[in-house]
């Protein structure tokens, strides 16, 4: 397939593609950790509403997708999510360069994300990209948390 790639931000009419997205993508970890992740039980038409979406296509086809969540002090990546025909091309490396500008945008000099301890090929992507861990958190029946960190320009 070949076509142009393109960012928008979502609406609400995405929530449905948004969740759909999401659990291709995640369920890859499913046998990993035993569960279904956080991000494939989420509720997006709030997510939508709540934070900011921005989708990836490759032509008309949605290839990926992230979100983020302002905070006091940094932007937080809340989700990372990539077609499973779409992985290995770069989309996410390209949607984490994105958040970091949109940090740097807003006036923030910190990028977070977190990810299960078990999705190594994941923590791994992060360190390449720059982020470094600076917390692990033992959830009760999540298991372990990796939050990692970034610093970027304002």
């Amino acid at each position: 397939m070949i076509g142009k790639v393109r960012l928008r931000q979502a609406a609400d009419a995405d929530a449905p593609a948004i969740l759909a997205l999401t659990r291709a993508a995640y369920a890859k970890w499913v046998p990993v950790i035993g569960r279904e992740p956080k991000p494939m039980t989420a509720d997006y038409a709030a997510a939508v509403r709540d934070h900011r979406i921005d989708l990836l296509y490759l032509g008309d086809v949605l290839a990926a997708l992230i979100e983020t969540i302002p905070e006091p002090d940094h932007l937080l990546i809340e989700n990372v999510a990539v077609a499973p025909g779409f992985q290995g091309r770069g989309f996410g490396r390209q949607l984490l360069h994105h958040a970091e500008a949109l940090a740097g945008s807003l006036g923030y000099s910190e990028v977070r994300l977190y990810t299960n301890q078990r999705f190594e090929d994941n923590i791994r992507l992060y360190e390449r990209c720059g982020y470094e861990i600076f917390r692990e958190e033992l959830h009760p029946t999540r298991g372990v948390a990796i939050h990692m960190k970034k610093r970027v320009e304002i």
